[in-house]
């Protein structure tokens, strides 16, 4: 299988995105198409045995290739009479982390363009992207969230008790997210946030709180799980513990919470996964509080893809390639602009 890896963007999670596509030269045993989007959505085709972090910081990646979306595929010119050609390749994974990947924009145009690819579709995206989208789905699914409010810039933000966490309504990796304590931690935490993003939600932060993620999919009806891992980390996982995350390739350690809870965090999960995220391999966070699971997060695209939750990364991601759902094909008969056109005598 020749597998096309899709990955930078334009998206404040960039860097990440770098990191944890070089990882999956550890991961995935098969031929890799390295495709890489820069801060300005210009494409290039990147040689697997170059690719390297240094190659992106320095610009160097320029003097390769550049590729385009065309139907069916990738294209670039190439060659010493500059023809086109096309990029051969079975299935796309899209590993841009943040804007561009997990906001929609690319599923949009994969399926625009007819490409087969493992990631959330557009309507995921939506909803996984957006922290405040992400609570209401949850809770229509029956899934237990943390209370919330949600602010948009000019609104007047008051919180009645400490301590708070105030998280963008719109980005991952813990970027621009602070736990605020004070009336004048808080001040400054909003002006952080508001950098990032024009909404946050502010939630009570709940020290200790035990956090437990588990990764999953969905091949012919059956869920597939990975292991429930229990993350090491300090008051909350800031963004610098996260962005190790993303090139992590050994596996993690299981943690075993009894049947009823384990049992809670996979139905929970289910009810997430639903028909929504068919065709991509998504990670939940959650929280247990008091003997109760509740939803931190939906990663749409986890970094490394979460490989190191599961006992087998590399076979589970051919069985979803194998079985990626189709779209719907719609007929266009005209039937209707020829029944105008005969009322009309034309």
């Amino acid at each position: 299988m020749k597998i096309a890896i899709l990955f930078g963007g334009l998206s404040f999670e960039h860097e990440i995105s770098i990191v944890s596509s070089i990882a999956m030269k550890d991961i995935l045993k098969d031929e890799l198409i390295y495709l890489y989007i820069d801060g300005k959505r210009d494409i290039y085709e990147i040689p697997t045995q170059k690719i390297n972090s240094k190659l992106f910081s320095s610009g160097e990646y320029r003097k390769f290739d550049r590729a385009y979306f065309k139907k069916g595929g990738f294209y670039k010119i190439s060659g010493l009479f500059k023809k086109e050609q096309s990029i051969d390749f079975d299935v796309v994974l899209n590993l841009s982390h943040g804007g561009d990947g997990e906001d929609g924009i690319l599923s949009s145009i994969l399926d625009f363009y007819n490409i087969p690819f493992i990631a959330p579709r557009t309507e995921a995206c939506v909803v996984s992207s957006n922290k405040f989208i992400t609570k209401g789905y949850a809770k229509s699914v029956d899934v237990n969230v943390l209370d919330y409010k949600y602010y948009t810039k000019n609104d007047d933000i008051k919180v009645d008790m400490f301590p708070v966490i105030v998280k963008p309504v719109k980005l991952g990796s813990s970027i621009g997210v602070a736990i605020v304590k004070s009336k004048e931690e808080l001040d400054y935490s909003l002006d952080v946030a508001f950098e990032f993003d024009d909404a946050i939600i502010i939630e009570p932060f709940i020290s200790g709180v035990k956090e437990y993620n588990l990764a999953g999919t969905k091949v012919n009806g059956e869920f597939i799980f990975s292991i429930i891992e229990e993350p090491q980390k300090a008051e909350f996982l800031d963004f610098d513990k996260k962005y190790l995350d993303f090139s992590r390739t050994s596996k993690a350690k299981e943690v075993d919470l009894g049947d009823k809870l384990n049992q809670e965090i996979k139905e929970s999960f289910k009810r997430l996964y639903n028909t929504l995220f068919e065709g991509s391999i998504i990670r939940c966070d959650f929280f247990v509080v008091d003997e109760k699971v509740y939803l931190n997060e939906i990663n749409s695209i986890p970094g490394s893809m979460a490989n190191y939750l599961f006992t087998d990364f590399e076979e589970l991601f051919k069985k979803v390639a194998l079985t990626l759902p189709k779209r719907k094909e719609i007929a266009i008969n005209y039937e209707y602009v020829n029944k105008i056109q005969v009322a009309k005598g034309k």
